[in-house]
């Protein structure tokens, strides 16, 4: 397959010791979704910001659609679209006038830009609302608008920034439904970033998973969460326990493994959850350390940023300084 895509090395530092990326490297194909997953502040939005060429890399290569993205920005930027986590339509403009700018701003002709306009209102359910302003739309319409206005010009490669943050889940289930479309009938190369467990599963052919700057481990959704075997089993204390004694009681369990202890919350791996589950309880109740709560699932996503990054993404602070990344 070849790449759309590549990029290898990429380290990209900011104001105040922030180091957004620290030798990021990834390949998308063509027609494929290679979706970004990690907590904000991971450096999933630092890495778009370099592949569409609004910001330079400290080091580290990259190329879009063949074109390098230091040497020939100026090509880069006429195959790609980009949707970035605010809108870059005009409030004040109607849905087919933003359409119809941004055709003529990639060389369109008039008759050019109206008609593909029309062409994108009606797929992506807008024509009724073609010609009021951009500020009555609900958030799902806007966003809709946005990937609309992504694809004026007919792009090889689209770059998703949080696509569907903010929206409920009836318009995010639509856009995901239209964003499986764009990879498949239209053949696109799509590079998604998120921080939705369920939307990197449910989109996604191949996944990279994101932290602290650098990709820690990549592969489908389906061969990551396989290559934790068993089941997971989560327990909870209402405060945070002294770590050498629940790792003492359970360290005596045979058949519990991988243990991760964060906080008030521990999440470790057994052939049999259900089976599991009151041996660690009573360990834990004559450690005395007892637990507030005990569960037991699947392998999930989740698991896999918490087995590779060694906590939670919804633990993860977001990054505090130099913005987004």
């Amino acid at each position: 397959m070849a790449h759309a895509i590549e990029a290898a090395g990429l380290v990209k530092n900011y104001p105040g010791d922030v180091r957004a990326l620290d030798g990021l490297s990834i390949a998308v194909g063509q027609g494929e979704i290679l979706g970004l997953l990690g907590p904000n502040g991971a450096g999933k939005s630092t890495t778009v910001k370099i592949l569409t060429t609004l910001i330079r890399p400290d080091a580290g290569t990259a190329a879009v659609a063949g074109h390098d993205v230091l040497r020939r920005p100026d090509r880069v930027r006429r195959v790609i679209g980009v949707v970035s986590q605010k809108s870059g339509a005009d409030p004040e403009a109607s849905g087919r006038d933003n359409l119809v700018l941004q055709g003529r701003l990639y060389g369109l002709s008039g008759t050019r830009a109206r008609a593909r306009a029309a062409e994108l209102l009606a797929r992506f359910g807008l024509e009724d609302a073609a010609t009021r302003p951009v500020k009555t739309y609900s958030g799902g319409m806007q966003r809709r608008l946005d990937v609309a206005l992504g694809l004026v010009h007919r792009p090889q490669v689209l770059f998703l920034d949080e696509p569907t943050t903010g929206l409920d889940p009836e318009a995010r289930a639509s856009m995901w439904a239209e964003i499986a479309r764009l990879a498949g009938d239209d053949a696109l190369a799509i590079l998604l970033t998120t921080h939705y467990l369920d939307e990197a599963d449910r989109l996604a052919q191949r996944l990279a998973i994101v932290d602290n700057g650098r990709v820690v481990v990549t592969g489908t959704p389906d061969d990551l969460k396989g290559e934790l075997h068993g089941d997971a089993v989560h327990i909870e204390w209402q405060e945070a326990p002294p770590e050498p004694l629940v790792r003492e009681a359970l360290g005596r369990l045979p058949g519990v493994n991988e243990i991760v202890l964060d906080g008030r919350r521990l999440s470790a791996r057994t052939g049999d959850g259900a089976s599991a589950v009151p041996a660690v309880l009573a360990a834990l109740d004559q450690a005395g350390v007892p637990a507030a709560a005990a569960t037991v699932a699947r392998p999930s996503l989740d698991d896999v940023y918490l087995r590779y990054a060694g906590r939670r993404i919804a633990d993860t602070e977001p990054a505090t300084a130099g913005g987004a990344r």
